[in-house]
């Protein structure tokens, strides 16, 4: 088997190979044959001119052939190894990673012998390396999977674990895991340099200067060239910088306290291995800063308080606490028992020893067991991603490869042209000819076109960078223009993280609440002051908002040593003995108190949970939580129960499932969680742009409903789908009760169009079980109680029926639907950069101090030549003045390529993507917000749609100037017509200017309804570009034709040099004009962009480029037309140029709005492919 499905989230599948040896390689024999054939059969019959020829073009393929070899991986495998199907002949193996994770690679595969344990004779290990990950051959699932940590084992065998008991056993596990560092090696500058040197486009633009150096222009080349390296090695450069910030982040050297071979031994940090039981404290270095963890470890002994914003970006200190007490048959996951693990980079704010664990840390520390290390851990994970997703930013590359042949093939038919027609006159020179045609098809493809794509992403990274916005994974940018539904988690995201205590209910049947707290029973107040996960951190008090508003509400005090008390009056203080915290999947928390001598346990959680473990369940229970619930409060039930006569260690021992069972009711609380201020206009915002909303949330289906409706998500009557009351299936039920529909797979479709759903976490296991998660799930608004790892079905499901999803939630809990979404969205609670007048005079200031510092830019500023003044330039012929004219194009192209070197060695200019930091970065997700609303959702889809838009209207202008550039350069070549240096020169710097000013447009602050077209092949843009090149040629041809009438007598050499006559004028005229208008019609600004009349400096360069041309086809100006080498045209063909100016104008501007107005952007139709996911996953049950 040569192929074999890994099928993980990093790699597809990895084929094996086999390197072929130099003399066997398919760059190697058949060349030596061909070269062998040249000296046997061409050297004698051709002369040594065409020989030569025949030669440069045999070695110019071999060139390309060894140059695809490293553009392409494919290509590689295919020339140098050899496809093998025995795994131990096989000595490298090429990856495909997975989706949007990066490019193929081919990488070394090893063989290697393990030394022989007490246990086990010796065994080999095949294995890969791929970005920092270890793939290991299984021959069980013959195939290949990632190198195992012991993170997934039972709770039990960590309580047991000892660490390493021999040296052997270390040397094996240094063997297989290595040492807990972040080794990547510092790429050196060479190396750097020639990988940019080796990019396609680079060597493109070596070609095209090769071309230019047969067709004498010499000056202008090697000056291009020239510049050409010194841009790239600026780029080299600052991608070694990027590299170099990324190295700072190391495994932290502290010294820890490992158990090793049956004692407590120091050691450092990076020689952590997986296994390993330390002892972790709070410890600080020489500077006062606080140590990080050095690798991510199960707390097995004492509980810690720790800080976690350098991967989750939340500020707010996360208790972690030890996994003695949950049952030792359950298996671990990190993702669900967060609240045990520390995890890797994290800081721990402080520190509680267990005295009574069997093993006793000397340095009194909390007691862990290493689960992983290295770039496995979270933080190298965070840091892969990082490192791995900052390849080449570029919108739509398949689709500009595929523009680019679609041109590529105009070209070839206009060279095809030329070939034929030159052929049959004999007098003309082949060179030229030859050469002539290969200009034509270098023209076509515009070697700024990586770059302008470059520029529209990186300019909106850099825009949300100013936002609080940072992106790691900036290819997802194109995406946020194509969203069509946003998903948004309720607490914390929609809803304030302040919330306020509104009262006790529920105590009797009367469904008023009890604000006054004096009139509450003591049991519900120590409930609700001891049972939460407070915690002083340097003197102050952290944690849940919810819980510290209950605190406040009910007037009590907790302090440092675990004790609550009454603020006033002269109840009992309540001692803490046990905590067992929330978690997300049993949806309640519990404690173990001492009230004076009795102990007690007190739960609580949501109240269809505290439902089940009631001893007995109070006649009015569900009736009250529902009345609060449908007003969108938070209810939380408290139970308790008396424990018998115990010791304290006896107390903390006990299970968590003996703690909550058996209770007794005591009340609910009810608090109130304050909508956002907004959330609503901001959602209704998104609902007009054409985006569909949903809410994911794992609070109660009625507060929900309550909220959805608020913030305008639920508009229609509400349905919320329940267990139905007879027992027997499913009923869609109203939130007051009154209206009863059962429930029907079938009928959710139809259901939906006068009705906005919502569903409970307990239906989703049953659509899951009935196979109708495709049917059910795409149709649904609202999603309550929901766990994290519904969350992520839910997106994934919306993802198979086709949508573009968004999910906005906070960096901890919804991780997985976060990743899973197109467009995740991790909202941290941090002030909102200002925004408005301060920020625009912020960074007005700026741009001025900056201007004032640097030195002053040449006007003509961009390097962003159009292709059609390059290529008119390079057909030009030399004439007498040769060397001064190649001196003025050699100095645009000078400054045009510095002023783009000095835009790219800046940061923050527009130009290269802002590099982001650890502690910026989410691990939760690709988009981590600074903000402590949803507003950044609106500037990320702003961001995106002017970043497709600003995509699709720059291939539209450079397909237009390449097809007239085809045309230019063949039908009207063949006639004689060329241009001079000057006029081209002037053309370059109008068309730099163009592009410099078109790709700063911004966003509009308000979305529009409609939407942008996602991609660059539809009808709009196909038609768009054949009726305006249409229009185009034929403007062209008349006006050359016009001219012609007027000079029948003088006769135009083909081949000859350039000298000024009437054809020539006339055509340069109306190429300049063509060009104009191309971009005055083709600029998209409302309602995605700024318009033309908005965007001031693409304003004011059109209308010097109307004057300019005004001016000279009107002969206002003689001494400035005849230094443009400018002959005086009549008055009755000037006066019919510029009024065919003004028609082709109109008529192309005419022919773009009709298409905008008959082509909009529409929603996405997904319903059809619903339809056929819901009759395959029906037919996988069958």
């Amino acid at each position: 088997m040569s192929r074999f499905h890994v099928g993980g989230k990093v790699v597809d599948t990895v084929d094996l190979l086999r390197k072929r040896h130099l003399g066997w390689r398919l760059d190697t024999w058949p060349f030596m044959i061909i070269y062998g054939i040249w000296m046997a059969a061409v050297v004698p019959s051709l002369d040594f001119g065409d020989a030569s020829i025949v030669l440069g073009s045999l070695m110019a393929f071999h060139v390309l052939v060894f140059l695809f070899t490293v553009w392409s991986v494919d290509f590689k495998c295919f020339i140098q190894y050899s496809k093998v199907k025995d795994i131990y002949r096989a000595d490298a193996c090429k990856i495909t990673p997975a989706k949007f994770s990066g490019s193929k690679e081919v990488v070394p595969l090893h063989i290697q012998k393990l030394a022989a344990s007490s246990t086990s004779a010796d065994t080999e290990e095949i294995y890969f390396d791929f970005r920092k990950q270890r793939f290991i051959y299984s021959n069980e699932k013959n195939t290949f999977c990632k190198l195992p940590y012991p993170s997934k084992e039972t709770i039990g065998y960590y309580l047991k674990s000892t660490g390493y008991g021999t040296e052997a056993k270390v040397h094996s596990a240094t063997e297989k895991w290595g040492r807990n560092v972040f080794e990547y090696p510092q790429p050196t500058f060479q190396k750097l340099m020639k990988e940019q040197c080796m990019e396609p486009f680079f060597v493109f633009q070596v070609f095209c200067v090769g071309l230019w150096c047969l067709d004498e222009y010499w000056y202008y080349s090697l000056f291009t060239l020239f510049m050409l390296f010194m841009f790239e090695s600026t780029m080299a450069k600052s991608r070694l910088k990027t590299l170099s910030e990324l190295r700072r982040v190391k495994v932290d050297s502290q010294t820890l306290m490992v158990y090793r071979c049956g004692k407590w031994v120091k050691l450092s940090g990076t020689e952590l291995l997986p296994g390993d039981v330390v002892s972790i404290g709070r410890s600080t270095g020489l500077d006062g800063d606080d140590k990080s963890v050095p690798a991510d470890m199960l707390i097995l002994a004492g509980s810690t308080i720790v800080n976690e914003a350098i991967l989750t970006g939340e500020s707010t200190p996360q208790w972690k606490v030890s996994v003695n007490g949950r049952g030792s048959d359950e298996k671990l996951s990190v993702r669900r028992d967060k609240a045990h693990v520390l995890f890797g980079g994290t800081k721990i704010l402080q520190h509680t020893p267990d005295k009574t664990f069997h093993l006793k840390a000397p340095d009194g520390g909390c007691v862990a067991v290493v689960l992983r290390t290295g770039f496995e851990t979270s933080q190298g994970k965070l840091m892969r991603t990082i490192l791995f997703s900052t390849e080449r930013v570029t919108a739509n590359s398949w689709e500009s490869g595929l523009f680019i042949l679609f041109l590529v093939v105009f070209a070839l038919i206009a060279a095809g042209y030329v070939l034929r027609k030159g052929l049959e006159d004999p007098t003309r020179s082949r060179y030229k000819l030859f050469l002539s045609c290969s200009l034509i098809i270098t023209s076509v493809i515009p070697p700024e076109l990586p770059m302008e794509l470059s520029i529209a992403v990186n300019t909106s990274l850099i825009a949300l960078a100013r936002r609080g916005i940072y992106c790691t994974e900036p290819f997802r940018i194109p995406f946020a223009g194509k969203v069509d539904i946003c998903c948004f988690d309720k607490t914390g995201t929609l809803t304030s993280d302040d919330m306020e205590f509104s009262g006790v209910g529920g105590l009797s049947d009367n469904e008023e609440l009890e604000t006054e707290m004096s009139k509450v029973p003591d049991r519900t107040l120590e409930i609700l002051a001891s049972c939460h996960a407070l915690v002083f951190v340097d003197n102050k008090l952290v944690g849940d908002p919810l819980e510290k508003a209950a605190l406040k509400g009910i007037e009590w005090t907790y302090k440092s040593d675990e004790k609550a008390m009454p603020k006033k009056g002269n109840s009992n203080s309540v001692q803490i003995v046990q905590r067992h915290h929330f978690a997300s999947y049993l949806k309640r928390m519990a404690v173990v108190v001492r009230v004076q001598e009795q102990f007690f346990a007190f739960v609580k959680g949501a109240p269809e949970t505290i439902q089940e473990r009631l001893d007995e369940v109070p006649s009015w229970y569900i009736k009250i939580y529902k009345k609060y619930t449908r007003q969108g409060s938070r209810v939380l039930a408290l139970a308790y129960k008396p424990l018998p006569d115990m010791t304290v260690s006896e107390a903390r021992s006990l299970d968590r499932e003996t703690v909550e069972s058996g209770l007794t009711f005591a009340g609910f609380a009810v608090f109130n969680c304050p909508i956002r201020g907004d959330s609503a206009t901001i959602l209704s915002e998104l609902k007009q742009s054409s985006h569909d909303l949903a809410m994911i949330t794992g609070d109660q289906a009625l507060t929900a409903c309550h909220v959805a409706a608020q913030v305008n998500i639920i508009t229609k009557p509400a349905l919320i789908l329940g267990p139905a009351k007879g027992g027997a299936g499913y009923e869609w039920i109203s939130p007051d009760e009154t209206c009863t529909i059962s429930y029907n797979g079938d009928e959710v479709e139809a259901l939906s169009e006068d009705h906005d759903l919502c569903i409970g976490g307990d239906c989703m296991e049953m659509l899951q079980q009935s196979s109708s998660t495709v049917k059910v799930i795409p149709y649904v608004k609202v999603f309550a109680r929901v766990a994290p790892e519904q969350k992520e079905l839910i997106i994934t499901t919306f993802k198979s029926v086709g949508r573009m999803t968004m999910m906005c939630g906070d960096g901890t809990n919804d991780v997985g639907a976060l990743k899973q979404a197109h467009i995740g969205v991790a909202l941290l609670n941090a002030a909102p950069p200002t925004t408005g007048k301060s920020a625009q005079t912020g960074s007005k200031s700026e741009g001025e101090k900056s201007a004032k510092s640097k030195k002053p830019k040449p006007a003509s500023g961009s390097g962003d030549s159009s292709s059609k003044s390059r290529a008119l330039s390079k057909a030009e012929s030399t004439s007498n003045q040769a060397a001064n004219r190649h001196l003025t194009a050699a100095e645009l192209q000078r400054q045009k390529l510095k002023k783009l070197m000095e835009e790219m060695n800046e940061e923050g200019d527009g130009r290269s993507a802002p590099m982001v930091k650890l502690g910026d970065a989410s691990m939760a997700s690709p988009f981590t917000a600074k903000h402590a609303s949803v507003a950044p959702t609106t500037d990320i889809i702003r961001q995106g749609r002017s970043t497709l838009v600003t995509t699709l209207q720059m291939f539209k202008i450079l397909g237009l100037n390449c097809l007239a550039t085809a045309y230019v350069l063949s039908v009207m070549y063949l006639d004689g017509v060329k241009l001079g240096d000057i006029q081209a020169t002037i053309s370059g710097v109008f068309t730099a200017a163009f592009f410099l000013f078109i790709s700063h447009a911004s966003p509009l602050q308000t979305l529009s309804a409609e939407r942008p077209h996602p991609n660059i092949f539809c009808a709009y843009v196909f038609l768009s570009l054949m009726g305006q090149f249409a229009v185009h040629i034929f403007f062209l041809m008349s006006s050359v034709n016009e001219a012609g009438k007027y000079m029948p007598d003088e006769c135009i050499e083909p081949d000859s040099d350039f000298h000024p006559n009437l054809v020539n004028t006339v055509s340069y005229m109306v190429g300049m004009m063509l060009q104009v208008a191309t971009f005055a019609v083709n600029y998209m600004g409302h309602p995605f962009n700024k318009s033309i009349s908005e965007n001031r400096p693409f304003l004011y360069a059109l209308l010097a480029a109307v004057c300019f041309f005004t001016a000279i086809t009107s002969d206002v100006f003689r001494d400035l037309n005849d230094w443009l080498k400018l002959v005086p045209l009549p008055k009755e063909l000037r006066n019919k140029l510029l009024l065919w100016a003004f028609l082709m104008f109109v008529i192309c501007y005419t022919w773009e709005r009709l298409l905008r107005w008959a082509f909009p952007g529409k929603m996405p139709s997904w319903r059809k492919k619903q339809r056929v996911a819901a009759v395959t996953e029906a037919k996988k049950k069958v």
